[in-house]
C-alpha cells in the first residue's frame, strides 16, 4: 500500500476527542456524528486504499464492522466487495440510525445489518461466521481489549481476516510556521489534553501486534500510512478541524494559558478572519497503522 497521502475510520474511519472515528463509546451528541462523518469524507482515499491492501485469500462474503461509527468503513468495505453483506455494530444507536439512513440513500440497505451492542460486555450479540472482521479507531476505546481480542478470534471462520486499523493520535492541521501570533499553539493544546487520555483512552498509539498475537493471532502483515492531506484539496478540511480543536479546547483549556486560549479562541471564532473555516494553509497531518492477523 503506497505510503503517502491522501483519506481514515474508518471509522473509520474517529474522536471521542481522542479520534473522532469513536465508534465505540456513547457520545451520542450531534458534534461527534459530524466529526465521523467529516472524517470519513476527508480519510475516503486512504481508507480505499488500505481495503485494497488487505491481504484477503478470497473476496469476503460476511464482513462484521466492530465500532462502525457513521458508516466509514462500512460503506468504505460495501463498494470494494460488491458481494458481501455487513454487519455494523456500535454502541451508538443514534450512530447506527444515520448509517442506516446513508445505506438506504446510496441504495444498498439490503446489504447492511445494524447490530446495537456494548463491545466490553463480554456475552457479544451473535455476529454470523464473518471471513473479515475490520475494527478501525475502534480498539482503542476498549476497556478490556484483550477480552475484545478474544472475542473476535472466537467469531472468525477458518482463514479470515482480523483488521484493526488505528490513527497515531489526533490529526494535525495547522502549518508549522503558522503567521500564528502563538507559535506552537496547537501542540501545546494537544499536551494539554495528555491526561485527559491517559485515563480516558489509554490503549490510543498502542502496538496492537503483541496483543493480537496474545489473543491467538498470527499477524500476517503490518502497514503505516502517513497521511498528509492539502488543504486545499478539500473544503471539508477546514469543518473537521474546527470540530477537532473545538473538542480539544474543551479538555485542554484549564491547563493552558490565558494567551494560548485567546489564541484558540481566534481560530474558533467563526466571525474572524483567521478562522478555522476560513483557511486554505491547512492540512491534515496524522499515520495509520494497519495490522492484519489471522486466527493462529
Amino acid at each position: 500500500m503506497h505510503h503517502t497521502h491522501q483519506h481514515t475510520h474508518h471509522g473509520n474511519s474517529g474522536h471521542q476527542l481522542d479520534h473522532a472515528h469513536d465508534g465505540h463509546h456513547e457520545h451520542s451528541d450531534s458534534g461527534q456524528a459530524e466529526i465521523l462523518d467529516l472524517d470519513a469524507e476527508v480519510l475516503a482515499e486512504h481508507t480505499a486504499s488500505i481495503t485494497a491492501w488487505l491481504p484477503l485469500r478470497e473476496q469476503p462474503r460476511q464482513i462484521v464492522d466492530l465500532g462502525c461509527g457513521t458508516g466509514a468503513g462500512t460503506f468504505a468495505l460495501l463498494e470494494r466487495f460488491p458481494d458481501a453483506h455487513i454487519t455494523a455494530v456500535d454502541t451508538s444507536a443514534e450512530h447506527l440510525q444515520l448509517l442506516r439512513e446513508k445505506a438506504c440513500a446510496r441504495g444498498v440497505q439490503g446489504r447492511v445489518r445494524t447490530v446495537q451492542a456494548d463491545l466490553d460486555n463480554d456475552d457479544w450479540p451473535d455476529l454470523g461466521r464473518p471471513d473479515l472482521v475490520w475494527a478501525s479507531a475502534s480498539m482503542h476505546h476498549m476497556n478490556h481489549p484483550h477480552s475484545a481480542l478474544r472475542n473476535v478470534r472466537r467469531l472468525l471462520a477458518p482463514g479470515a481476516l482480523f483488521a484493526v486499523v488505528e490513527l497515531a493520535g489526533v490529526p494535525r492541521f495547522l502549518p508549522a510556521h503558522a503567521p500564528e501570533s502563538r507559535p506552537g499553539l496547537e501542540e501545546r493544546a494537544h499536551a494539554a489534553t495528555g491526561s485527559f487520555h491517559a485515563g480516558h483512552v489509554p490503549h490510543r498509539g498502542a502496538d496492537w501486534g503483541p496483543m493480537l498475537t496474545a489473543a491467538g493471532f498470527t499477524v500476517e502483515d503490518e502497514r503505516t500510512l502517513t497521511v498528509n492531506i492539502e488543504g486545499a484539496r478539500s473544503e471539508a478540511i477546514g469543518r473537521y478541524a474546527y470540530g477537532v480543536l473545538q473538542r480539544i479546547r474543551s479538555v485542554a483549556a484549564p491547563a493552558l494559558s490565558p494567551e494560548d486560549l485567546a489564541a484558540l479562541d481566534e481560530l474558533l471564532d467563526t466571525s474572524s478572519a483567521t478562522s478555522l473555516l476560513h483557511r486554505e494553509d491547512l492540512a491534515v497531518r496524522t499515520e495509520r497503522t494497519v495490522w492484519a492477523a489471522r486466527p493462529a
